[in-house]
């Protein structure tokens, strides 16, 4: 597997795991999205520095 498809599949996990609608979830606000956001941020950084 590479790296980009590991990345890809986390971050899949993330953005199930953050849906609001999950009971064990319902209460967390915006950090969830937040931290998505934040992995996404630097995935485009990465990929535009030529890293990934």
């Amino acid at each position: 597997m590479s790296l980009m498809t590991i990345l890809l599949i986390v971050l899949i996990l993330m953005l199930v795991g953050a849906i609001p609608a999950w009971s064990h979830s319902a209460s967390w606000g915006y950090g969830p999205s937040g931290g998505i956001g934040l992995v996404v941020l630097v995935l485009v950084i990465l990929l535009l520095m030529g890293r990934i």
